[in-house]
């Protein structure tokens, strides 16, 4: 049996709401999952991640193994006792962040120069599995191709089976009973690749699958078109989990079309540049607009940041360049994200997922993508 089980609780339509069952914890889906590329969400801390009602966190393979490494990490009690995290963490096998170096991608698996000093590192399946295996998550990912979009129909079916043979060689080299692997959907946009993948996948046994190679510049409606494709051939007894998409409008579209797991940047990232979530839609904290303003960021929020601060303080500290700017932005910008995926999951259960998403739209004065 895999250490890692998904149990559905309520559906709404293609919607669904479940519990993801691991060694060091129950999730509840949808579920966000905050990026600790490094072993850490940058300007938080565990405490505030659990004040926060974060259940899961990401963490990066390609970073760890390169700093600190993982028989480091290993010998200090893996990324749990490493990071003092006792629930449950996801590893991703570093393909997304390995593409973005533009490596030298071959059947043996992909070369590409180190982010910290420029040397070459050669990245197998089989070692990706054996450093996620160092690294102690509850949930590991297989290494896959990534290919940016648009681009040729040739290349993207290159790279998907290319995916699905490294897929079959990670699964072999996997052992650690007491972590699951999760396979990774490839194929763009095209809809029989994707549809292919996503058979061929789920036919490997994985005990979660992760859809991969989206969010990667194409348009939101050819997006949800591919997961729709996906989606539909993937078996309804495990997780399905939509890797880096995070903003409010692709969070809902991959919801109704039945993903429950996602994890993305954009909080985050947004925060360290002064930038808000809200109910209301997005703002920069820096407009003058905000100097004297004695509000919250959200007067709906419950965080600690809007239940303590004004805009005009947080934009004092944005101005000021205080490091402290950048985890009460942090903190609030997360709370509005897990605040999202609660109502999601509420909605569910009283199966009324769609009124839900009108709501959350009817309330939001911009619509942007956050990128």
């Amino acid at each position: 049996m895999s250490a890692v089980t998904w149990t559905s609780k309520a559906n709404d339509g293609p919607a669904r709401s479940g519990l993801l069952r691991t060694p060091h914890g129950e999730v509840r889906t949808p579920a966000f999952m905050p990026v600790g590329t490094r072993a850490a969400v940058k300007a938080v801390d565990s405490d505030d991640l659990i004040e926060i009602g974060a259940e899961i966190i990401l963490a990066n393979t390609y970073h760890l193994m390169l700093r600190p490494g993982a028989d480091l990490i290993a010998e200090l009690g893996g990324l749990h006792g490493f990071m003092s995290w006792q629930h449950p963490i996801l590893t991703d096998s570093g393909g997304f962040q390995i593409f973005s170096l533009e490596p030298d991608i071959s059947e043996a698996g992909a070369n590409f120069a180190s982010v910290y000093d420029g040397a070459r590192v050669e990245l197998t399946p089989e070692e990706a599995v054996k450093i996620q295996e160092r690294l102690g998550a509850d949930i590991a990912m297989v290494l896959d191709v990534c290919v940016g979009l648009p681009a040729p129909r040739e290349e993207v079916e290159t790279q998907m089976r290319r995916t699905l043979r490294w897929a079959e060689r990670s699964l072999t080299a996997h052992n650690r009973e007491e972590q699951s692997l999760f396979g990774i959907v490839q194929g763009g946009t095209d809809l029989d690749l994707r549809a292919e993948s996503a058979r061929k996948t789920a036919e490997l046994g994985f005990a979660g699958i992760g859809i991969g190679g989206l969010s990667v510049g194409e348009p939101a409606d050819e997006r949800n078109s591919a997961l729709e494709a996906a989606v539909a051939e993937l078996p309804d007894g495990i997780p399905r989990y939509v890797m880096g998409l995070g903003d409010t409008d692709g969070l809902l579209d991959a919801i109704a079309r039945g993903a429950d797991m996602f994890d993305c940047v954009i909080p985050t990232r947004l925060a360290r540049h002064g930038r808000a979530l809200t109910r209301n839609g997005d703002f920069n904290i820096n407009k003058v607009e905000f100097t004297s303003d004695e509000s919250p960021l959200d007067p709906q929020c419950h965080c600690r940041t809007c239940y303590r601060y004004s805009r005009a303080y947080l934009r004092h500290l944005v101005r000021m360049d205080e490091l402290s700017a950048h985890r009460l932005l942090t903190i609030h910008n997360l709370t509005y994200i897990f605040d999202l995926i609660a109502g999601a999951r509420e909605a569910i259960v009283s199966r009324a997922f769609h009124d839900y998403v009108e709501s959350v739209n009817s309330h939001r004065s911009d619509s942007s993508t956050y990128l």
